[in-house]
């Protein structure tokens, strides 16, 4: 039996994201676009009969908002993202490129030592180019060896990599934002809301 498809697409103070996924975890991000129909169209490419659901993953959609509104957001690992599509080394890749943080960086070849294949670090590449989940899965934050900022598949090309890179290293220069930061991995280990 077809799992139904569940979408989403709303504002960020960088233009419109789209969220796709079933019950079982979320399937496809897309990072901002300024048309809300155009984004939709290229999320939804190739899904059958995906419905609206405004509520898809509403704890994200927050998380999502305030990261572009300047926030520190390190995405919780434990959303359920759906790799099935791709072979065990992609979905390897993948799960490992999502344990890299919010403003923080590493090379390709670096990536490929995590999972244990060093050789391996033009497979990587490709592997990111193909990231069904940007943003969730931070492929933003993999840049070439010698410090370059390599491609970037999403709308924008590297032009939006370095975007986004800037954008992190800019928040986490703000004293502000680290004491919130603080604050709230403090409440969040005396298991306060």
């Amino acid at each position: 039996m077809q799992k139904v498809i569940r979408y989403v697409v709303f504002r960020t103070k960088w233009g419109y994201f789209g969220l796709a996924g079933t019950e079982k975890g979320l399937l496809r991000t897309h990072l901002p676009l300024p048309e809300p129909q155009n984004l939709k169209h290229r999320l939804l490419e190739g899904l059958p009969a995906p419905q609206y659901d405004k509520n898809l993953f509403n704890t994200l959609q927050r998380q999502i908002t305030a990261y572009f509104e300047g926030t520190y957001v390190n995405f919780d690992p434990n959303i359920p993202i759906v790799l099935d599509e791709f072979s065990t080394f992609a979905s390897r890749v993948l799960t490992a490129c999502r344990k890299i943080s919010f403003g923080q960086t590493i090379s390709y070849g670096q990536l490929a030592q995590k999972i244990r294949r060093p050789a391996a670090a033009r497979a990587v590449g490709r592997v990111m180019a193909s990231n069904p989940l940007p943003l969730i899965i931070p492929c933003h934050r993999v840049i070439r060896s010698d410090g370059r900022i390599g491609g970037f598949s999403a709308q924008g090309g590297t032009k939006l990599k370095n975007k986004l890179l800037q954008f992190e290293g800019e928040v986490l220069q703000d004293p502000y934002v680290i004491l919130s930061e603080v604050r709230r991995r403090q409440t969040e280990s005396k298991g306060w809301s």
